[in-house]
């Protein structure tokens, strides 16, 4: 009688480890580069916690559960939680001084010189669906690969 085989099968290959050790950075930076070009141009925290969760899930499978858990170093419903409290804040800010819900506000940080930081409220907002994303992605794509095992 054949032996009975998971669907999803860690690869093991030398190429894939390295090249999941060498791609998770560079996907991270780039998914950190969408979330902030996002609302200025194409982009944002949608997008970028979509490639955060490809870099995170390739590394998942060359690597196994235990090794992504460990590199994680925060169950994903913690980094879903992180994002709705961002979004929360970015919702209640207007409030606080004065408009209404939801109301973008924008900050300039000036850092010496000619140089400066715009900040707002939709970056805030932005970074918190990064994270929703990432954490409900992340949940998905880790309990289907422990329901194989």
């Amino acid at each position: 009688m054949p032996e009975k085989r998971s669907s999803l099968v860690q690869v093991n290959t030398v190429i894939l480890h390295t090249a999941a050790l060498l791609l998770l950075p560079l996907q991270i930076l780039f998914s950190v580069f969408l979330l902030l070009r996002g609302h200025d141009e194409p982009g944002g925290g949608f997008i970028a916690g979509l490639v955060a969760t490809g870099a995170v899930a390739l590394y998942l499978f060359a690597h196994g559960v235990e090794s992504t858990r460990r590199i994680l170093r925060f169950e994903p419903q913690e980094f879903l939680g992180l994002g709705l409290l961002f979004g929360l804040a970015s919702a209640l800010i207007g409030p606080l001084v004065g408009e209404p819900f939801f109301t973008a506000q924008w900050y300039t940080l000036y850092l010496g010189g000619n140089t400066e930081v715009k900040l707002s409220t939709v970056l805030l907002f932005d970074v918190g669906v990064y994270f929703t994303v990432l954490g409900a992605l992340l949940m998905v794509v880790i309990s289907l690969t422990e329901a194989e095992d």
